[in-house]
């Protein structure tokens, strides 16, 4: 089984880093879908975490340590930058998280072998909402 396999079957409670409040944003449509299909959304998203208001029904946090104080995270799904990886796979990897996802034209392939090394399951370059329709999950 590949790692993006198990993850897909292995759902659970997804924190999405650099989930946006707006619609028309790729984030926000893939959390949506996913949320549709019964997995949790933990919104991380610092600028929307000080305005308090909700993203997709859910509190928003402002770092991964955060959220993972109050929530138990199956899934870091990462929709920034590349460049901007390394400093949530550290915080990842010091959580102990399981599994981390960098969604379609994000990769970084240091900041992922650190997260392998650590034990996490990762996925690179690939959208997950694409992959769940794909896998029929």
């Amino acid at each position: 089984m590949t790692e993006q396999d198990h993850i897909l079957q292995h759902g659970g409670t997804i924190a999405v880093v650099g989930l946006s409040p707006k619609p028309h944003r790729d984030s926000y449509r893939v959390s949506a879908y996913m949320q549709s299909q019964g997995w949790r959304i933990v919104p991380i998203n610092p600028v929307a975490a000080a305005s308090g208001a909700p993203i997709l029904g859910e509190a928003v946090y402002a770092t991964l340590t955060e959220a993972a104080a109050v929530e138990k995270i199956d899934l870091v799904n990462v929709f920034r930058n590349s460049e901007d990886v390394p400093p949530i796979v550290d915080e990842a990897v010091r959580l102990g998280l399981p599994a981390l996802w960098l969604q379609m034209g994000i990769r970084h392939e240091p900041a992922a072998a650190q997260a392998r090394a650590a034990g996490m399951r990762v996925v690179q370059d690939k959208c997950l909402m694409v992959e769940h329709r794909r896998a029929g999950s």
